[in-house]
């Protein structure tokens, strides 16, 4: 996700590069950041608050991709793709927060006793 982000907000207007760019950057770096995080974490309660970040992330990316679809700094088929990458993702770490509230799911580091 934050590979395609930058990608796509190399394009955005130099004046932005403060703004809605930076914003939508660390948005997408800040998901994979705090799934990574989170799986460093021993108690299931650890994991899923990090997954709740994570997702709380992905809603923002979503927002700000729409804004910046609504400004025009993207084409249709990029806001599409866009939006449908972001979708699946959300799909994937609500999955993966009920998972985790529910089976007290264990990380690997719980499960090798580190």
């Amino acid at each position: 996700m934050a590979v395609c982000t930058f990608k796509a907000t190399q394009k955005f207007p130099v004046e932005e590069k403060f703004g809605i760019t930076s914003q939508m950057r660390r948005a997408a770096v800040s998901i994979a950041t705090n799934i990574a995080e989170g799986t460093s974490r021993k108690t299931a309660k650890d994991q899923s608050h990090f997954s709740t970040i994570s997702y709380s992330s992905t809603i923002e990316l979503l927002n700000d991709l729409i804004i910046a679809n609504d400004l025009k700094f993207l084409s249709d088929g990029e806001y599409l793709q866009g939006r449908e990458k972001i979708e699946k993702q959300a799909l994937l770490i609500a999955g993966l927060r009920k998972s985790q509230a529910k089976s007290g799911f264990r990380s690997l580091l719980n499960f090798l006793n580190l």
